[in-house]
């Protein structure tokens, strides 16, 4: 590399801690806390049920005025299985990328904002700059709900969120929601040669799943149309099954894994009801005039919002204006910008690296990236104290 990020150590440092989303993440919070502490900013933590995870909130500035949130996640997904060529958390120069898991997704750009704190702190701040630094988003931005549960409940919350995450720092201001569910078929099991007498969950599962394909291809053909999303519609997907014992029982129990990516205006809620209608009127019946106790359960596995901000707010006429762009753009994978926006905090996503890499082995980022990040939230920073 001919002239090295400024924000690199500190890059370096947080991806050395394995915070995959399985692990705590306390050990790279206190680190952070400790940073912080050190500048003589006090940090608050926000911690999961079990004490073993937590969210990190501190304020650069004023406490008792409204100000800008610089959000991201501190966890990251697993390597498991996964064929890397350096050591996954160790951050590794090659070729003039850098490799190391999380360096797209998300850690540059938490440790830009750490890096610029000193900067940020040495501004006069008419309007608080805050970090919000959080667990679990990587299965399905759980922990941020208990921070922004603590944020709704204040006299005085933020007033605009920008999201770090890998957008090759172009300004997202809408993405797709999510809802994934765990259906589990009970049936009744009986000797194969006498099907009549048993209730077949894994066939019950299979029709389900099979009009489950059907409502994608209706979102396929017909739509609703976002044209800016790719893909354009809301899509459904069965990723797991299981059920069965051996080919000569009539299995009793199925459960299957399936999601809706719905755009940022559909409610998820109406898409899981027709299924769920679908099952009660077409195969509940037939299934019960066997056996009464037959069913279906359903359990949530993750859920957020989608996130639309529009083009002419506040916050997205301001970032555009930092960035130099009048761009905008929206995409399918999701962040806890619409979990913010459900609490009044209007949100962008900007940040350095690319989706396209992350979640893969020998996830990377362009140094480049780093350095536009770096100037990015510098500017943003000076924009914002100069017009509170």
């Amino acid at each position: 590399m001919n002239t090295e990020p400024a924000s690199l150590p500190l890059i370096r440092q947080l991806i050395g801690f394995d915070t995959t989303s399985r692990n705590s993440n306390l050990e790279l919070i206190e680190f952070i806390r400790g940073y912080l502490e050190d500048l003589g900013v006090k940090s608050e933590l926000v911690y999961d049920a079990e004490g073993k995870k937590a969210n990190l909130y501190a304020t650069l500035g004023p406490a008792d005025k409204p100000g800008l949130v610089l959000s991201g996640h501190t966890d990251v997904v697993p390597v498991d299985g996964q064929d890397w060529n350096t050591d996954p958390y160790q951050l590794t120069e090659n070729n003039g990328q850098l490799f190391g898991r999380g360096s797209s997704d998300m850690k540059s750009f938490i440790g830009v904002c750490l890096h610029l704190v000193p900067k940020i702190l040495q501004t006069p701040l008419e309007t608080p700059i805050h970090l919000a630094f959080s667990y679990d988003e990587e299965i399905g931005c759980v922990g941020v709900r208990t921070l922004l549960k603590e944020l709704a409940q204040r006299d005085v919350k933020p007033k605009a969120c920008v999201i770090g995450e890998p957008t090759e720092m172009s300004i997202i201001r809408a993405h797709k929601g999510k809802l994934s569910r765990r259906c589990t078929v009970h049936g009744l099991e009986c000797h194969s040669g006498m099907t009549n007498q048993g209730v077949n969950a894994v066939e019950a599962a299979a029709e389900t799943i099979a009009y489950l394909k059907k409502m994608a291809r209706r979102f396929r053909d017909q739509g609703p149309f976002d044209p800016e999303l790719n893909p354009p519609y809301t899509t459904v997907h069965t990723g797991i099954i299981n059920g069965g014992t051996a080919l000569n029982i009539v299995p009793k129990e199925c459960s299957f894994d399936f999601e809706f990516r719905h755009l940022p205006d559909d409610d998820p809620q109406v898409l899981l009801k027709e299924i769920q209608t679908y099952t009660e009127q077409e195969l509940l019946p037939e299934m019960r005039d066997v056996f009464p106790k037959a069913g279906f359960e359903w359990h949530t596995l993750s859920q957020f919002p989608g996130l639309s901000t529009e083009h002419d707010a506040a916050i997205t006429e301001l970032v555009k204006s930092v960035a130099g762009t009048d761009k905008t753009g929206k995409v399918s994978f999701g962040t806890e910008g619409g979990l913010f926006q459900q609490i009044g905090i209007p949100s962008i996503v900007c940040g350095p690296g690319s989706i396209n890499v992350a979640h893969k082995p020998n996830e990377y980022i362009e140094p480049s990236q780093i350095t536009q990040c770096e100037e990015f939230v510098e500017r943003l920073v000076t924009e914002v104290s100069s017009n509170p």
